[in-house]
């Protein structure tokens, strides 16, 4: 009599999932926003540190590379460091949802929207 029903406690199940996995990937752009990842150039003479989506939140220059004959160098550093702190918050970020995505039990490859 309450065949068709079994249909709805499978609805119920996947829009419970759906609900968690929400909540875990909103925590996921949270904890992605406090963790960060440092890039570096010139042997570690310029460092830039980032958020793990990539927002830029420090820059660390040693001063013996202050010169002015060498401005050009010294940009090319500051700006390999902080190309280096974006690819590794880039590589951070997908591990992070891949690590979701597997304890859901969802393929490691699954694109999510982030």
């Amino acid at each position: 009599m309450l065949k068709g029903l079994g249909g709805l406690g499978d609805m119920a199940k996947m829009m419970k999932t759906a609900q968690e996995m929400q909540g875990k990937m909103a925590q996921l752009q949270e904890d992605l926003q406090s963790m960060e990842v440092t890039g570096e150039s010139g042997a570690g003479l310029v460092k830039a540190t980032a958020s793990a989506k990539g927002e830029l939140r420090g820059l660390d220059i040693d001063p013996s590379i202050f010169n002015s004959d060498d401005k050009e160098v010294v940009e090319d550093l500051i700006l390999a460091a902080i190309k280096d702190a974006q690819a590794k918050a880039q590589e951070r970020s997908e591990e992070e949802m891949r690590k979701l995505t597997e304890a859901m039990g969802l393929p490691a490859d699954m694109k999510l929207p982030f």
